[in-house]
């Protein structure tokens, strides 16, 4: 990858598609960025993609497992902290079943589109990729 992600706009979610999880890790090493990653492949619950999430993005313990605070754990708190490089997240098999059905995926997706449009905003790069499972 000589121009890592050159194709792909800088404040999108997206499906990985033709990218695995290892060609977007070493793009965000290629590009100085926070390389953000959470296999759901386990989750059957909402509770369960949030609990993956905090401890696969060490989330700091006062997050309060819902979607509110994912959304501020990902924007406010890291805005405050400096200058940010940038962020490629990776959300690997999303769960697509009874107690995670399309409504709650869509909101899941919809708190990283959001953080794609805040720090787009700051003219900081966010990629988000998922997959679903």
């Amino acid at each position: 990858m000589d121009m890592p992600l050159r194709t792909v706009r800088t404040n999108i979610v997206q499906s990985i598609r033709a990218f695995t999880v290892n060609d977007l890790q070493l793009a965000a090493q290629q590009l100085n960025q926070h390389f953000l990653y959470a296999n759901l492949s386990s989750a059957q619950s909402k509770q369960d993609v949030l609990d993956l999430i905090a401890g696969q993005f060490t989330l700091p313990s006062h997050f309060g497992k819902n979607f509110d605070a994912l959304y501020d754990c990902i924007t406010d708190p890291l805005h405050k902290s400096g200058p940010q490089p940038g962020f490629i997240v990776v959300l690997e098999h999303i769960p697509a079943n009874v107690k995670f059905d399309k409504e709650a995926r869509e909101q899941l997706l919809d708190i990283f589109r959001d953080a794609a449009d805040y720090w787009g905003d700051r003219k900081i790069p966010f990629r988000c990729f998922y997959s679903f499972l």
